[in-house]
């Protein structure tokens, strides 16, 4: 009973993380459709990238930091 109750717990993680993984591929489209609307500036993607670099660099710091940032600057 404890097993299944494990497995169960480890499909649900699973299936977490495949919705996150879905939501973040979202996240390209909705920038794109931003600015193809006018409702996101050049100057504006470029506070967001700041942003989003500085907080990448302090969960880095906090010990917190993530694996594979999505930010597409690889």
């Amino acid at each position: 009973m404890a097993v299944a109750e494990e497995q169960e717990m480890v499909a649900k993680a699973q299936e977490a993380r495949a919705k996150v993984i879905l939501a973040e591929a979202e996240v390209p489209k909705a920038l794109a459709e931003a600015f193809r609307t006018g409702n996101l500036g050049v100057m504006d993607y470029y506070k967001f990238q700041n942003i989003e670099a500085d907080t990448d660099m302090r969960q880095s710091i906090a010990g917190s930091g993530k694996k594979g940032s999505s930010s597409g600057k690889k």
